[in-house]
């Protein structure tokens, strides 16, 4: 699947009129949000918070945990006390006075044309503007991957199981002939990173993130890192293709916040960026059709 359009993140209206019905449920929401992103101070501790807006300590907390449970902050624990910043993609930044707007002004919020919620022009029917391209993603599947073709014999719906983060890596390392050692630590980009992988008959380069049995349940973006920010950090990487792997099912915010990600990167290096998730069902699919890499630890 492709999407291009003309805006440097987006084809913007639905992240917008996310951002904006989030804000738009809490004026003590749309306070700290103004705060964290006025002025050129990278991090915001809550004392600045408290300061900036009147509200209570544990009110901060509240509307904090919210936004960045929406994606819409960052947030680090510093001598046991949370300090926040702005987002990494420089999206909120862009576009916070927009955002804002919106989330003040419910009309103008139900005039914004989405894909879910289209414009009607005044002769009934549609109007959906189509800007000039910008940037080019792809979504993939583990089908669509020349490395992993044998998995086309293996059917859907396969029983989702744990397997040890570790064990997976080792697997998909075997797969595509990459020899090179990768250690987990807390701020790497990728779990795995190789130039080995073939896509459409071409060999590109890819980066990986893993999500083994320790982790339950339906994995959302909040659970991918200390801080929640794992797939950003993902697409810091210089690679061509992403790809985020978990043993059970995948929160479909995962698979939207991949998306921008991927508009993001294609935006400002002008390249083609492929994206996709790798769900229960498909690691199941792998490790069958290739049971040799995945034997042992």
């Amino acid at each position: 699947m492709t999407t291009s359009v003309s805006d440097k993140f987006s084809n913007l209206n639905d992240n917008l009129a996310h951002a904006a019905k989030v804000l738009a449920r809490s004026k003590h929401c749309q306070q700290v949000f103004e705060a964290i992103y006025r002025g050129k101070k990278a991090v915001k501790t809550q004392a600045d918070l408290r300061k900036a807006t009147g509200l209570s300590r544990v009110r901060i907390l509240q509307v904090t945990t919210k936004l960045f449970a929406n994606n819409m902050i960052r947030r680090e624990k510093i001598g046991g006390q949370f300090v926040y910043k702005k987002g990494s993609d420089l999206f909120f930044s862009q576009y916070r006075d927009k955002i804002l707007n919106l989330a003040r002004n419910g009309k103008n919020l139900a005039k914004l044309p989405t894909k879910v919620n289209p414009r009607p022009s005044n002769n009934g029917g549609v109007v959906i503007k189509v800007p000039a391209k910008s940037f080019t993603i792809k979504n993939v599947t583990i089908d669509d991957i020349g490395s992993f073709s044998k998995v086309k014999r293996i059917s859907q719906g396969q029983p989702m199981r744990p397997i040890a983060e570790n064990k997976f890596k080792n697997g998909v390392k075997k797969i595509i002939g990459e020899g090179g050692k990768f250690t987990d630590w807390g701020g790497e980009k990728n779990d795995l990173f190789s130039t080995k992988i073939r896509l459409n008959g071409k060999r590109i380069s890819g980066a990986f993130a893993f999500k083994g049995k320790g982790k339950k349940g339906i994995l959302k973006p909040k659970d991918f890192g200390k801080n929640g920010d794992q797939i950003q950090r993902l697409f810091q990487s210089d690679a061509e293709l992403f790809m985020l792997q978990y043993w059970n099912q995948l929160d479909q915010s995962v698979f939207e916040q991949m998306r921008t990600f991927a508009i993001a990167k294609s935006a400002m290096t002008g390249e083609i960026v492929h994206f996709g998730i790798i769900d229960g069902d498909d690691t199941q699919r792998l490790m069958l059709a290739y049971p040799a890499a995945f034997k042992g630890k």
